[in-house]
């Protein structure tokens, strides 16, 4: 398992349009994805879910990958959120 934290920067925090974004991004792998922020948590390529997260602007999450390619897969979204969010 691969794991990352980072700071949201975007001022409307993940909303559906750029969880939609990283849901298509991560679909390109075969790895699991979850998502954390503070006690709650989900399955990051379920859009409701995610967006149900409510992650604001400032909010630190932790995205955690676990798979056969999730070296690749880890750094793909860390570079999706590095550029969108």
């Amino acid at each position: 398992m691969v794991q990352f934290n980072y700071e949201i920067k975007d001022p409307a925090g993940i909303h559906p349009r750029p969880a939609g974004l990283l849901i298509n991004q991560a679909r390109k792998f075969k790895s699991d994805f979850f998502i954390s922020v503070g006690d709650r948590s989900c399955d990051m390529l379920k859009l409701l879910s995610l967006v149900g997260l409510s992650v604001r602007q400032g909010d630190l999450v932790t995205v955690s990958v676990s798979g056969e390619d999730e070296d690749a897969a880890s750094d793909a979204i860390m570079k999706y959120f590095t550029e969108n969010l």
